[in-house]
């Protein structure tokens, strides 16, 4: 790998460098990838040798360092398994940028509190990664919770965890809408595709696209509620619908929606193993609606357990706050493993 970040780093000092951006930028992306691979691994080398260290120590007699040697070793193997679980995204769109779309499900007001619940705990995951969250589209309700959200979530292997998340999530609590305390069951919809840079072309002809304009409902500036600039696009053949509203002029939400509906359709493709984005024919919604790939339980006991993997997490609350690797490493294994 550093025989290859070195010819890497050859080219981006050649004057020639940027005349083709598109390359350019693509190598700067893979460079910074195998940097950050190859510290990685640096700090885990210093931290395997400050271990050896620590139990040199307590080896001598000093039992004071027991409690940082137990840490440490914690840590390391948190370190080493982040690790090896990187190693299982194979896909060819694994190391892309996420797009991820959030739907209320039925259920009135719970349903839609729990997927702006859902929402939040995505966002803090991304963050404690330190990935980048774009709003694309937001649909809010004025009493309580949203209907829907799209966001973009933007960092390296983002796609490659955050399909785990693909399915119907569930949640069991009482209600704070319900005034006799009972308890309700709401769902939410996740849907996952990767973002599709402008090298990957896809040929979607504009016969089969209907574009729509509306007045943007959320928060943005002057500019909301008083032009058309939110764009919604179907796609005929498949049915599918994608929407933004979050740029500020009409032509860069078209041209967001656009690349929008490219990813949706490549991860179709994928999906249904055909040749051409051309085969794929039929309603397509954004979830298949049936069983639930997760349940978040709140009362009367607290658990998050994860259907397809039999993962558990007794601390629910900590799962809504973006503790949600080992759902996604659960997934993971559980895929590569056939």
């Amino acid at each position: 790998m550093e025989e290859v970040l070195r010819d890497y780093e050859f080219k981006m000092t050649e004057e020639s460098f940027w005349n083709h951006p598109a390359e350019a930028q693509e190598i700067l992306k893979k460079v910074k990838a195998m940097k950050d691979k190859i510290d990685a691994y640096n700090r885990l080398v210093q931290s395997l040798e400050d271990l050896f260290t620590i139990i040199a120590f307590i080896e001598e007699g000093d039992s004071s360092f027991e409690t940082e040697l137990l840490e440490g070793l914690k840590l390391m193997e948190d370190t080493v398994e982040e690790m090896r679980i990187a190693t299982l995204l194979k896909g060819e769109y694994d190391k892309n940028n996420a797009i991820m779309a959030i739907h209320a499900g039925t259920g009135g007001l719970d349903a839609q509190d729990w997927a702006k619940m859902l929402m939040r705990m995505y966002s803090r995951w991304a963050e404690q990664r330190q990935y980048k969250v774009t709003i694309l589209d937001l649909l809010q309700d004025p009493e309580a919770g949203i209907k829907s959200v799209t966001m973009l979530i933007a960092g390296d292997n983002a796609y490659g965890y955050l399909k785990a998340e693909k399915g119907v999530h569930r949640l069991v609590r009482i209600s704070p809408f319900d005034s006799s305390g009972k308890r309700h069951t709401s769902f939410a919809s996740v849907d996952v595709m990767p973002e599709i840079d402008d090298s990957v072309e896809v040929d979607i002809k504009a016969t089969d696209l209907k574009v729509d304009t509306y007045r943007a409902s959320g928060a943005g500036g002057q500019h909301v509620n008083k032009t058309d600039s939110a764009v919604r696009i179907t796609h005929i053949p498949t049915g599918i619908v994608v929407q933004c509203q979050n740029e500020r002029s009409q032509h860069s939400n078209r041209e967001t929606a656009l690349k929008m509906l490219k990813s949706k359709l490549i991860e179709l493709k994928e999906q249904e193993h055909k040749d051409k984005i051309e085969d794929l024919q039929g309603e397509y919604s954004q979830i298949a609606w049936g069983s639930q790939i997760r349940s978040y339980v709140f009362n009367p006991y607290s658990l998050a357990k994860d259907h397809r993997t039999n993962v558990e997490i007794g601390n629910v609350q900590a799962v809504m706050d973006g503790e949600i690797d080992e759902f996604i490493c659960g997934y993971l294994k559980k895929q590569n493993l056939g």
